[in-house]
């Protein structure tokens, strides 16, 4: 009997082995050690975002933008195009000159065209420039021929760009209302008429009165007065059969052009004139038109510069 009991208590117990329990200890703590760790954790979204970029350029991932408006503009030759400057096709170059939304077509100009109006601006330019000069130097030999009437106040003299205006005024011309010129300032007439003859270019005799309304009988309003003042200074100057009349023009504009304001008699006086104006060629208008058909207008009349130099 005592040999059975020893052989039996040779025997293992009953259950899991002892090492088991401190196995699975071991992987419980290590399991909420991780877990832990997974916790405490935080992703940066920005430098996710910016890896993810340059992956998706590396492997040439195609980027797709959300147009919201469609794109302004039309041309035969390119039917697509950016906001931005395109590539030019092999005609001419397709650009838009602006950036309003509003513009449903395109400036084509091609390159040699710019080249051709930036050299128009300059010659037009140059030429300007020398109008205004002589312009000035005929305007003091006129201010020197007149310098009685100018001191006695019935003649002004200025130049205004490439014009000389000759200002007779109602002092000494004309009588109030009367539209005839005065005996005595016929001479007067006569000097200006022989300046004239020397000095090139258009001329405009143009009459203005201040803002009082006519109370005459002779003409109806301050229109038909300005008017008939400048035809008489006109007949006048035509007396001389060596005035060639293609080059005058004669405007009455009343009270729309005053010097300054019309609020004192004296400041009245000096808007009742006669402005004899000599235009020294047409630089400057063609100037201003080239100018403006530069900043858009590429189907304006063409101008010859050729007439201009």
């Amino acid at each position: 009997m005592s040999d059975e009991n020893e052989e039996k208590c040779k025997c293992p117990p009953a259950g899991a082995p002892m090492w088991m329990a401190t196995f699975a200890d071991l992987m419980s703590l290590l399991m909420c050690f991780f877990v832990l760790l997974l916790s405490f954790s935080e992703m940066d979204v920005l430098k996710f975002k910016q890896l993810a970029g340059s992956m998706r350029e590396a492997f040439g991932v195609q980027t797709q933008i959300k147009v919201e408006d469609i794109p302004k503009g039309t041309s035969i030759i390119a039917q697509e195009f950016s906001p931005g400057r395109p590539e030019p096709t092999p005609l001419n170059e397709v650009r838009q000159m602006t950036v309003n939304n509003d513009m449903n077509s395109l400036d084509i100009r091609s390159l040699e065209g710019e080249a051709q109006v930036e050299d128009k601006l300059k010659g037009l330019e140059e030429l300007r420039r020398e109008q205004e000069a002589e312009a000035r130097e005929q305007a003091i030999a006129v201010a020197e021929a007149l310098s009685a009437e100018i001191g006695e106040g019935s003649i002004e003299v200025e130049t205004e760009g490439t014009r000389i205006i000759i200002r007779v005024k109602e002092r000494g011309a004309f009588d109030s209302g009367s539209a005839e010129l005065k005996f005595a300032y016929i001479p007067v007439i006569a000097k200006i008429r022989d300046l004239l003859l020397d000095i090139s270019g258009k001329v405009a005799i143009e009459g203005h009165t201040d803002n009082l309304p006519y109370g005459g009988r002779r003409f109806e309003s301050n229109w038909d007065l300005s008017a008939a003042r400048a035809l008489s200074v006109a007949h006048e100057l035509f007396a001389d059969r060596r005035i060639d009349q293609s080059r005058f023009s004669i405007t009455g504009y009343a009270e729309a052009r005053p010097l300054g304001p019309n609020n004192t008699a004296a400041l009245r006086a000096r808007n009742r004139r006669v402005e004899i104006v000599i235009q020294k060629g047409d630089a400057e208008e063609a100037l201003e038109k080239l100018q403006s058909r530069e900043e858009g207008d590429t189907e304006g009349e063409p101008i010859d510069p050729g007439v201009l130099f």
